[in-house]
């Protein structure tokens, strides 16, 4: 990781890791970088020290942005001539995801020439609507995949962005009454809390939305259907992706038709299944995919078929016979909570750090508040107090355990695999 100063001159397939707020200014930023052909890493501010390095050993980037004023010199630096509206990205940025490894890979897209760059730009705009009237509201990260994308297409059709901060009931309420947003993408987590905060304070005037979207997480029934009856009619959506990229779309009137679907394939798409039930996507050539650094991960993700270059995250599901997507599962062990992922081992790696522990297993159930809660079963003379220091120290805060089990072993298979759901099962008890 050299460290060259943000406001030098970056050259196409260079990569820079923005570690900094979210602001308009970051979007900017991004889009501005995209254009020149570089490649914005975006990653979780609170990351710790530990986490940083251990991410971008691997991802190799020229520039490691920190602070907002270096943000500025880098925008200012690469800004490219013209409105923001003439601007063509030609990559996709470059998010990571952990994956069953634990490691973290970054899904590089490489450089697209002028007709897949067009075509990924005419596809987000074309499924989403996109206009120079549009306003959009930004409840979740940046630097996560979904907000980002929302984000870059509102300002490269000539929108607006409101970005009130971390997430907060209150102030996105105010924002709402306020700035009279048209889209906004979300996770059921949010919408959670905005009901529980709108039964108290009243629901905010919604009539100026004509797009919610919402992802990252499955949605509880009576969520959703709140969300049906709350928004304008026929302005929620849902749609099913990963890091890697996106299978699906579906209106809510869909969903009410077929409970429990999350939609069928997104335009130039093509969803199949194993059948074991693994999902598997077709994608148009602007939609391919590498892991940064990690040809043995890419080979197993892909496929060909007759219909082309498939991929999959080894989520599972079924398909019904007018080719609506329903989940069954999702990666083995991965914990989506709040509409993040937290992938175990990850943090298992992190707590057999700590010299006190012995054995140590992470594992989700189920919550009312996040969808499920990240629990860890610890062997080890070790307290809590303890153990949460050591979180706080080593990951940022969606994968620090919420619940600790103290045992003295681990419930095993025959073949040493452990037993996650019997842990559950105490933890639920």
């Amino acid at each position: 990781m050299s460290p060259v100063a943000p406001h030098a001159r970056l050259h196409p397939g260079d990569r820079v890791a923005l570690l900094v707020p979210a602001t308009a200014a970051y979007v900017e930023t991004a889009l501005a970088l995209l254009t020149r052909g570089v490649v914005p890493i975006p990653l979780d501010p609170r990351l710790t020290e530990h986490e940083r390095r251990r991410i971008l050993d691997g991802l190799e980037p020229t520039v490691v942005v920190t602070d907002e004023d270096d943000l500025a010199d880098l925008l200012a630096a690469h800004r490219p001539d013209g409105p923001i509206t003439d601007w063509l990205p030609r990559a996709r940025p470059m998010h990571c995801t952990s994956g069953t490894t634990g490691t973290p890979k970054g899904v590089w897209s490489g450089l697209l020439d002028d007709e897949d760059a067009r075509a990924l730009l005419t596809e987000e705009r074309e499924l989403w609507g996109f206009s120079d009237g549009d306003v959009n509201l930004v409840l979740s990260p940046l630097y996560h995949s979904a907000p980002l994308r929302f984000a870059m297409g509102t300002l490269l059709a000539g929108g607006r962005l409101v970005v009130p901060g971390p997430f907060e009931v209150g102030a996105v309420t105010a924002a709402i009454a306020r700035e009279r947003p048209t889209t906004a993408f979300c996770v059921p987590t949010h919408l959670q809390r905005l009901f529980a905060h709108w039964d108290e304070v009243g629901t905010p005037d919604l009539s100026s939305f004509r797009l919610l979207a919402h992802a990252g997480a499955p949605c509880p029934d009576g969520v959703k259907r709140r969300l049906v009856s709350t928004f304008p009619a026929g302005t929620t959506w849902e749609f099913y992706g990963s890091t890697e990229g996106q299978f699906t779309a579906c209106r809510s009137e869909e969903w009410l038709e077929r409970p429990g679907t999350v939609g069928g394939a997104r335009p130039g798409r093509v969803l199949s299944t194993d059948e074991d039930g693994t999902i598997w996507c077709v994608v148009p050539p602007h939609a391919r995919f590498s892991y940064y650094g990690a040809p043995q991960k890419t080979a197993a993700a892909w496929r060909d078929t007759a219909d082309g270059p498939a991929f999959t995250v080894g989520d599972l599901g079924r398909l019904d016979d007018d080719g609506y997507l329903y989940l069954d599962g999702r990666r083995e062990d991965l914990i989506i909570t709040g509409g993040v992922n937290v992938y175990p081992l990850e943090v298992e790696q992190v707590l057999r750090g700590h010299p006190a522990v012995a054995d140590v297993a992470v594992y989700g159930v189920d919550d009312p508040t996040w969808g499920r809660r990240v629990c860890a079963a610890v062997v080890g003379d070790v307290g809590e107090p303890d153990l949460d220091a050591w979180c706080r120290e080593h990951l940022a805060p969606p994968k620090r355990p919420k619940t600790w089990l103290l045992v003295d072993d681990l419930p095993r298979t025959l073949t040493g695999k452990v037993r996650r759901d019997l842990l559950a099962d105490r933890t639920d008890a």
